[in-house]
């Protein structure tokens, strides 16, 4: 009996020892992303740009001037095709603004697909805010006829001439969007063949993650390979799919796919908001930091002298110049062990320091040698 009993106690080890692997690999795979997140499943076909120039209309006065030539020249084309026949020089451009459109097509988009498109001022105009794009026509590089483009152009901004050289603006009004704003005309699709290659393109490239990847894909199933033909390309073959529907539901397995990618070491800066994003495997060798900051202040004061009473002399405006020179003491903070971004991070906000005096530490820090990542300004 008591044997009984050590042998259940131990099925029932094995077994609770299999079941809660099964829940780790599940919150793993839950945790890592999936495969359409990450990559974009190649047929043969490519997502392609498409373009055309059109006109924007009902501008309150914020449209292109008489300088914008090719502006006049289309508003009067697209008037004299309409029947309407305008001595040169009489057309008024002023509510009317030239316009590149843009969208992105996919091979599988097909007649009556909805897309939105990117409208961009040509021109000279002010602003897009409140106008209408005229019906455009959008095509390849090489004049494929694809898409239809026309709708109220949504801008995210304003800006208000007041008059007198004062201006109050919000956001860039002279690029806006027209969500489903163009309408495809003719179909790019191709069928699914049950011969044709299948290629896994990464969006990221990087060599561990295409052999996670292939490793992930081959284990699907027998007959399924998958071979990194370099750090962007995974190609896949599957013998068993016969039929077309078998291959789509094949391409829904590799879509719903969990990866975890592998990143580099890098940081991010754009000076231009400075805005700092550094990954997780940033780490910094053994450093000490001294940050103090140094301003100056100029400023003209301005007040008006005015002579005696009874005096021949004149009232003049006289301006009066002050320096102010602020510098905050340096602390000197060591870091004696190699360091990831957290510990970076807290050391740097014990500093008090800025984002524009981060921007300067972390490329002070690249000179030094102390960052181990790749650092990107953009």
């Amino acid at each position: 009996m008591d044997l009984l009993n050590v042998s259940n106690r131990k099925r029932f080890i094995v077994m609770a020892l299999v079941i809660l692997a099964f829940i780790l690999s599940g919150q793993a795979n839950a945790a890592s992303p999936r495969l359409k997140d990450l990559a974009d499943i190649n047929l043969g076909g490519a997502e392609i740009q498409v373009m055309g120039y059109g006109l924007v209309i009902g501008l309150d006065g914020t449209g292109d001037s008489k300088s914008s030539v090719f502006t006049t020249q289309a508003l009067e084309n697209m008037l004299r095709k309409m029947g309407i026949t305008v001595p040169e020089g009489k057309v008024k451009t002023k509510n009317t603004a030239a316009v590149m459109v843009s969208a992105k097509v996919n091979p599988w988009h097909t007649p009556g697909t909805p897309l939105d498109v990117s409208v961009s001022s040509l021109g000279d105009a002010k602003s897009l805010a409140g106008g209408t794009l005229l019906s455009t026509a959008l095509g390849t590089l090489n004049n494929q006829f694809v898409a239809t483009a026309q709708g109220p152009v949504s801008v995210g901004g304003y800006s208000v001439d007041a008059g007198g050289g004062n201006e109050v603006s919000s956001n860039h009004v002279l690029v806006g969007r027209i969500p489903s704003g163009a309408t495809i005309e003719r179909a790019l699709a191709f069928p699914v063949s049950p011969d044709s290659s299948i290629t896994v393109q990464l969006r990221n490239p990087d060599f561990t993650t295409a052999e996670r990847v292939a490793q992930a894909i081959a284990g699907l199933g027998d007959g399924v390979t998958a071979v990194p033909l370099d750090g962007a390309r995974v190609r896949v073959e599957a013998s068993q799919l016969q039929t077309a529907e078998e291959r789509i539901g094949f391409l829904a397995s590799l879509e719903v796919l969990r990866v975890q990618p592998d990143a580099a070491a890098r940081v991010i800066i754009n000076e231009r908001t400075g805005t700092i994003v550094a990954g997780q495997f940033v780490t910094i060798s053994p450093i000490a930091i001294a940050h103090g900051s140094l301003s100056i202040r100029i400023g003209n004061e301005s007040f008006v002298s005015q002579p005696e009473p009874l005096s021949k002399g004149e009232t003049t405006t006289v301006r009066d110049r002050s320096v102010q020179v602020t510098e905050s003491p340096g602390r000197f903070v060591p870091l004696d062990e190699p360091a990831n971004v957290g510990e970076l991070a807290s050391m740097l906000n014990s500093l008090g320091v800025s984002a524009r005096d981060l921007i300067a530490i972390f490329q002070a820090l690249k000179e030094a040698g102390a960052l181990r990542a790749e650092l990107r300004i953009i």
